[in-house]
């Protein structure tokens, strides 16, 4: 099992920046990707970032320049960074994990952190 706690998410004004953080706990040994996503009102859940174990990220086309993924492995620690937000990207934010077992995977979810970009 992999125990994921998102935090950061705020109220902010457009064009802030904001720095979400997910404490993983457990297995994470077993984790090979690990992943933001977010789900605004109405919409589907949608990823934003990604970062494999050894380090690749990865951003979907529409998520690329404003969002940065990173993971601090010594504090099992994932953060996502988000600059210029817009009210667009209010949502709220969720950590997520996959963990190999062998021959099955099995994925992870937080509770979620809520941003909200408004004046």
């Amino acid at each position: 099992q992999v125990q994921l706690v998102e935090s950061g998410g705020d109220l902010v004004q457009p064009g802030g920046s904001l720095r979400l953080s997910c404490a993983a706990s457990g297995s994470v040994n077993k984790v090979n990707v690990w992943g933001w996503y977010r789900q605004a009102p109405g919409k589907q859940r949608e990823l934003v970032a990604s970062i494999h174990a050894g380090g690749a990220a990865h951003y979907p086309d529409s998520m690329k320049g404003r969002f940065t993924i990173s993971r601090d492995n010594a504090k099992d620690t994932l953060t996502l960074q988000i600059n210029s937000l817009q009210p667009e990207d209010t949502a709220i934010y969720y950590c997520n994990a996959v963990a190999n077992w062998g021959p099955n995977e099995s994925e992870y979810w937080g509770q979620g952190t809520r941003v909200t970009v408004s004046t």
